[in-house]
């Protein structure tokens, strides 16, 4: 394999990236979970949560968690990719072959995740897309690093700029709209539809998001983060951080600061499209690097790892855990479940999730206690390498 690999160096890997997914695992929800109740994806959540507790917890997690978590689930799709790779070279095992049924894996798994249980899947397109990895995996670290990062910067760049001026001009062309009729149906069918009438309307919410106009910008959303999480991977950045530190700290504030600036820009400036589009496509993936390296660095001190650690239970197993938010959400949301789609504030689904992820703490410890991987892992595991892992400890 082309290009410097550095040996894994497990315990520290192992802590650093686990404590990673189990904080990306948190974020997913904090975005997720307005959907899981309410048709947010046809109305504009800051003006329906506008006021008290509810207009500040939406702004927290806009500001926090949106469009900042699935590029670093997407960054450790990426960093995982070379992972397998090596390992598949110490064991003289075809690493396309084995990345192959991995991804082939996932995409039956995102299938019944987006049209049986919940619409916002995003395991379909990371299946989908990291085959194009296949293409690119034996490149230099620095070179992925910087392809992935002109990749995404360059067009959405240019795009944000013309939405910018756009806004500046016409400023009615670029405000938030809303489909009513959209919303209306969503309540009425997750409310108190057939379950079949739920699965049609699943489909047509992935649709919206997922359709072929869509494509493009969704490759170019997710993949320059496999990319840069490959390259990142290869330089062995985050597993012997110690050497960069001094830069990583560096990173870490600037990201930090240009990042809360600018997802902070619709609340503070003009609240149009051109600003949410700045929000979400730059301000997120900067506060998605001062995640990245802030654990890092926090993970190598041993009273701040002891603290974070039990984000490790969670990201240990974090597609289980995943899939475990949507089977839970929907059951108690929908109305094959307890029907409370549409009839509950930002605040109680707030207040709901951090008790289901305290629960998915206590119950990832336990489960690790006394198995090797969560039971979707385990399944992953075996597709992926053809023999049966050693599941309990």
């Amino acid at each position: 394999m082309n290009g410097t690999m550095i040996p894994l160096q497990e315990n520290k890997r192992i802590v650093s990236l686990d404590i990673l997914r189990g904080l990306s695992i948190l974020g997913i929800f904090f975005v997720n979970m307005p959907s899981f109740h309410s048709p947010l994806l046809y109305m504009d959540g800051a003006g329906q949560w506008s006021k008290g507790w509810d207009g500040i917890l939406y702004r927290f997690s806009d500001v926090v968690a949106q469009a900042s978590f699935y590029p670093l689930f997407a960054f450790l799709f990426g960093f995982g990719a070379i992972t397998l790779a090596l390992r598949s070279t110490e064991k003289e095992i075809s690493f396309p072959f084995l990345f192959t049924k991995r991804l082939s894996f996932l995409l039956i798994l995102g299938c019944m995740h987006a049209f049986f249980i919940w619409h916002g899947d995003i395991l379909i397109n990371y299946a989908v897309f990291g085959f194009a990895l296949l293409f690119f995996y034996k490149m230099r670290g620095k070179t992925l690093i910087l392809l992935g990062t002109v990749c995404y910067v360059l067009p959405f760049a240019l795009l944000g700029a013309l939405f910018l001026v756009m806004g500046s001009i016409d400023s009615e062309a670029m405000s938030i709209t809303e489909d009513s009729k959209m919303m209306e149906q969503s309540l009425e069918i997750y409310q108190s539809g057939t379950f079949a009438e739920i699965m049609n309307q699943r489909a047509q919410d992935w649709y919206m998001v997922n359709n072929l106009f869509n494509a493009g910008i969704l490759f170019l959303l997710i993949f320059p983060f496999f990319l840069i999480g490959a390259g990142v991977a290869k330089q062995g950045y985050l597993q012997n951080p110690m050497p960069y530190r001094r830069k990583l700290k560096v990173i870490m504030i600037v990201s930090l600061l240009l990042g809360l600036m600018i997802k902070s820009l619709p609340y503070v400036g003009v609240y149009d499209f051109g600003t949410m589009f700045m929000q979400d496509y730059f301000g997120g993936p900067l506060l998605t690097v001062f995640y990245i390296t802030a654990i890092t660095l926090l993970a190598e001190k041993t009273g701040a790892c002891r603290l974070l650690m039990p984000l490790s239970y969670v990201g240990r197993m974090s597609m289980s855990n995943y899939l475990f938010q949507s089977i839970v959400c929907t059951s108690i949301f929908y109305s094959y479940g307890l029907g409370l789609y549409g009839s509950i504030s930002y605040t109680t689904g707030f207040i709901f999730l951090i008790a289901l992820f305290c629960l998915q703490i206590l119950l990832s410890r336990l489960w690790m206690s006394l198995y090797r991987f969560g039971p979707v892992e385990y399944v992953w595991r075996f597709v992926t390498y053809g023999e049966k892992p050693v599941m309990k400890r």
